[in-house]
């Protein structure tokens, strides 16, 4: 049964939520077991708040560095529980570290605790956890995954930032463009219907544009959207997430940096989970989860096939024709002297530089790009417009 609650935690600031238990009682109990001090308790789920907490990267950074600290500290895996939920900033993370802590202490393993919140710990944190506890080397581990985690955050934020800035300025542009000719046009025509004399061919053209969207606009913006929601609902099924991943990967020059990024992502994951002791066969299927990209993830599971019936990692990879040859060679090194994950890790901190050079020449090529582009629309627009007043006389006369 399920019961909805409301209580104070240790710093006297009020939460609510709900617990699963047998009982009222075994409820009461177990909230008193997270060191919260029930006001109200009723049986039935929480009310779902409408904008819910959710839980960030980087409070499961801070938490793994942390956690880290204190189990090579020689802190109780339980107490150190403790201590990071009682400083949890974000609701929603407290909220899973007091879970983590009561399931630990009702037996089961960390991994498996951790196993319950598929939101907060991926896959590949639940697979290097459960090998740090079975080799006796979680401080390690988490120290890993620390710094994995860190350098994922890092890699994500570049490819943010290289995205965000033409997005928003052509959103910007976008905006200012339908503004100009929706509003700002009709006003210059009014102003040449008088002069009674035919316009330029270019201000016609403009004309007839800002004619046609402020007649149809209105009734374009339903078949847009459904649109929309058609390529979404195809891109969610199998086929369709397959040809977009296949597509972006082909771009021009947004293309190359996606398959830096999936190169580095793949290496760097990979290489974690082997020197964590995370069986080859595990670690791969974990990676292809992991991956992303469903090319990427297709490549990786046929490696994972190729292995499993006595092959090698790099002959599916080569097929794939999505990894660079020198990539390709130093994996076939790295399994030929039989250190791949050393390998692995030399070739995500080589591709981890490469994203650096590419966002920093991708940024340095949009940025004058924009500018040609925001200037070619708009001020065709503007000598459009401004194109009749220039023979006013004439026109006039």
């Amino acid at each position: 049964m399920q019961f909805a609650y409301k209580a104070k935690d240790s710093s006297g600031k009020m939460t609510e939520g709900s617990v699963e238990a047998a009982d009222q009682k075994s409820a009461m109990a177990r909230l008193r077991e997270q060191k919260l001090a029930v006001v109200e308790i009723k049986q039935g789920a929480a009310k779902k708040p409408f904008f819910k907490p959710k839980v960030h990267p980087k409070d499961v950074v801070i938490f793994s560095r942390q956690l880290s600290t204190l189990v090579s500290a020689g802190v109780p895996i339980v107490q150190g529980l403790s201590i990071l939920e009682a400083q949890a900033e974000n609701p929603a993370f407290r909220a899973v570290v007091g879970q983590l802590r009561t399931d630990i202490e009702a037996g089961l393993s960390i991994a498996d605790a951790m196993k319950k919140h598929p939101t907060a710990f991926s896959e590949l944190y639940v697979a290097m956890i459960k090998a740090g506890e079975v080799g006796g080397i979680l401080d390690t581990i988490l120290e890993r995954l620390s710094g994995f985690l860190e350098s994922a955050e890092a890699l994500k934020a570049k490819v943010k930032s290289a995205l965000m800035y033409p997005i928003v300025v052509f959103s910007a542009a976008g905006l200012i463009t339908i503004f100009l000719i929706v509003f700002v046009i009709p006003i210059f025509k009014d102003i040449f219907a008088s002069f009674g004399a035919e316009l330029p061919f270019m201000t016609r053209i403009i004309i007839s544009i800002s004619d046609f969207l402020r007649a149809k606009l209105l009734f374009m913006i339903p078949p847009i959207g459904l649109a929309v929601w058609g390529i979404k609902k195809w891109a969610k099924t199998d086929k369709g997430q397959m040809k977009l991943d296949d597509i972006s990967l082909k771009l021009p020059v947004f293309g190359i940096l996606l398959k830096k990024v999936a190169i580095a992502k793949f290496t760097r994951t990979l290489g974690t989970l082997m020197k964590s002791g995370v069986p080859i066969l595990q670690g791969l299927e974990t990676v292809a989860k992991t991956a992303g990209n469903r090319v990427i993830e297709q490549a990786i599971m046929n490696s994972r096939d190729s292995i499993k019936e006595g092959g090698r990692i790099a002959d599916p990879l080569k097929k794939a024709n999505i990894f660079p040859p020198m990539v390709i060679q130093m994996i076939s090194v790295g399994e030929e002297t039989g250190g791949l994950d050393n390998m692995l890790t030399k070739i995500a901190d080589f591709y981890d530089q490469e994203v650096d050079t590419a966002v920093k020449g991708l940024t340095s090529m949009l940025e004058p790009l924009i500018m040609i582009f925001l200037g070619a629309v708009i001020g065709t627009i503007v000598i459009a417009m401004f194109m009749p007043m220039f023979s006013l006389g004439e026109m006039v006369g």
